[in-house]
């Protein structure tokens, strides 16, 4: 699996491609034998997919799985969510054109958003699409573990954009004692439930505390645009929740979005040193690129799918060195802590930079 991890593509299968709403999709992938134990996913983690636009360009956009995982063997199949983006090519792609018995190159599942099946009482806040990984925390949570509960606070536009709605309803029905499920539209009345309107911060530090045991609850999972993922996280932590029980992933980011690091200056002449699937290279760094495009010039495999700080594909260990990252919407702060950094992200501050993408 581990080829898989760092950059390596394969050819799946696509099994059905099933109308959600209008402008959502979900695509569903056979995985052949041989590959189910590369593509053993944890529930929450995503899918890299790769194609050629028409310049001949490379395309890479990443998909939660919103399925259940399975529980030995790997998968035989993986489904994920698409939601159309204005001019998102993938997206349109996806949505206009991609037929069963088409192939797409998929990478193996990556990415920390996610939750092993335990005991105990967990919570989610999504907006969107943002419930696409989610629906596979809880799916897979409460088939596992009996004792197991969830709250379910999620948030659309309205009725008709609303992803995965007989999914989450058939759920509610299967573990109506251990499914707490809260719907909340923001540009629609409902004729029961809570008053339209946008879960920013005020209205979540109002609702949380009458849903919820706030204090009692293990693992909070925000996930969403990126202004209800920071507006629920400031609302938990004024309510006194610890940092290290919320776990966030964020699908939307505005390009003027604040950075996560101050500016600092980049030395005349730097060297990156990277280790990828226990080979090591050393090349120089061109002015203005980031790490990861230092790699990428002479290492293909190099993991990365974004590039814009947001899925953290591209997470590599700092082992020697400095860098500052322009932002970083993806890693942790114990994991920022620990020395890892977005490479995509990622400019040299000290002439000398060595990175681990094996750790």
């Amino acid at each position: 699996m581990a080829a898989a991890r760092h950059g390596a593509f394969h050819q799946l299968q696509v099994a059905a491609v099933d109308r959600l709403t209008d402008d959502s999709v979900a695509v569903t992938f056979a995985v052949p034998p041989e590959l189910r134990e590369a593509y053993r996913f944890t529930p929450g983690q995503h899918l890299a997919l790769r194609r050629r636009s028409t310049d001949g360009s490379e395309i890479r956009r990443t998909y939660s799985i919103c399925g259940p995982a399975g529980s030995s063997g790997g998968p035989e199949t993986l489904r994920v969510g698409v939601r159309l983006v204005e001019g998102g090519e993938f997206s349109t792609f996806a949505l206009k054109e991609l037929q069963a018995g088409h192939t797409v190159e998929v990478m193996a599942p990556a990415g920390r958003f996610v939750l092993e099946p335990t005991a105990g009482h967990f919570a989610a806040v999504v907006g969107g699409s943002g419930i696409t990984p989610v629906l596979s925390i809880v799916s897979t949570l409460l088939a596992r573990e009996p004792s197991a509960r969830f709250c379910l606070i999620r948030s659309d536009r309205t009725a008709a954009s609303t992803m995965f709605l007989d999914e989450v309803a058939d759920l509610k029905d299967r573990y109506p004692d251990r499914l707490q499920l809260v719907q909340t539209l923001s540009r629609e009345d409902q004729q029961a439930g809570l008053p339209s309107g946008r879960l920013d911060e005020a209205r979540l530090g109002e609702l949380l505390p009458a849903l919820l045991p706030v204090d009692s609850i293990d693992g909070w999972f925000l996930c969403g645009p990126y202004g209800l993922v920071q507006g629920a996280e400031r609302a938990l932590r004024a309510l006194g929740v610890p940092r290290a029980r919320v776990h966030e992933e964020i699908f939307h980011v505005a390009d003027d979005s604040s950075a996560s690091a101050a500016p600092a200056s980049a030395p005349a002449h730097s060297t990156v040193t990277a280790t990828l699937d226990g080979r090591s290279g050393s090349w120089p760094v061109r002015n203005a690129e980031s790490l990861l495009e230092a790699v990428l010039r002479n290492r293909a495999d190099a993991p990365y799918a974004c590039k814009g700080g947001v899925c953290g594909t591209c997470r590599a260990f700092v082992v020697s060195g400095e860098v500052r990252m322009d932002r970083n919407f993806a890693l942790e702060p114990d994991e920022v802590g620990a020395g890892y950094v977005l490479a995509c992200q990622s400019h040299p501050v000290t002439e000398r930079v060595e990175l681990d993408f094996d750790r």
